[in-house]
């Protein structure tokens, strides 16, 4: 089971089937189902999306969150680390999505800080990879504004919801990289919040 992980903006709690009436509050901010390019459940679809991650945990293959925005105590979207590889140990952080009042904020910042700091520090991993669809501009911009170096693009690599093919660009930083990217999330997070 994952640790509570929080700061002074967000607290990121473990998943569980409780959360579904909040998540499906957060994704409907928004309508992010609309978005053919993300993996964002329609109306109805939630408690299937929360029990698939947290097989992937019971798995060993996925640690799942909800993101709680901490002035309000609203839970605002989900985050996760996923594709955990044991030798080298590495992982990814992805499946993120927020309510849409939230993008474009300060949180994405402040969630993946959280995330980073505890693989690096605390897991002692040797690399955080993301990916993303390529049609997802908007993510790509947010992986690339936290310090990640865009590694390429997988062409074809997986289906959507919808069952079409995409191509996933994938980015990295690398444990080495790390005391760098955390300085100047660090100093995104004080502007950001100023």
């Amino acid at each position: 089971m994952a640790d509570r992980l929080e700061n002074a903006w967000v607290a990121l709690e473990p998943m569980a089937l409780s959360h579904v009436p909040a998540l499906e509050q957060a994704a409907a901010d928004g309508n992010l189902w609309d978005l053919w390019f993300t993996t964002v459940p329609a109306p109805g679809l939630m408690t299937a999306y929360v029990e698939k991650a947290l097989r992937g945990q019971v798995e060993g293959r996925m640690t799942p969150w909800v993101v709680v925005e901490k002035a309000s105590g609203d839970i605002v979207g989900t985050s996760r680390y996923y594709d955990i590889t044991p030798d080298p140990y590495r992982l990814a952080i992805g499946y993120t999505w927020y309510a849409r009042r939230w993008q474009r904020s300060h949180l994405n910042t402040a969630c993946k800080h959280l995330l980073l700091d505890n693989a690096f520090q605390n897991l002692g991993v040797v690399a955080v990879e993301f990916h993303t669809d390529a049609y997802n501009q908007d993510s790509q911009k947010a992986i690339e504004r936290l310090g990640a170096k865009r590694e390429g693009v997988l062409r074809a690599h997986k289906r959507r919801e919808d069952g079409s093919l995409r191509d996933t660009v994938c980015y990295s930083i690398l444990a080495t990289e790390w005391p760098d990217v955390d300085k100047w999330l660090q100093l995104r997070l004080k502007r950001l919040t100023a």
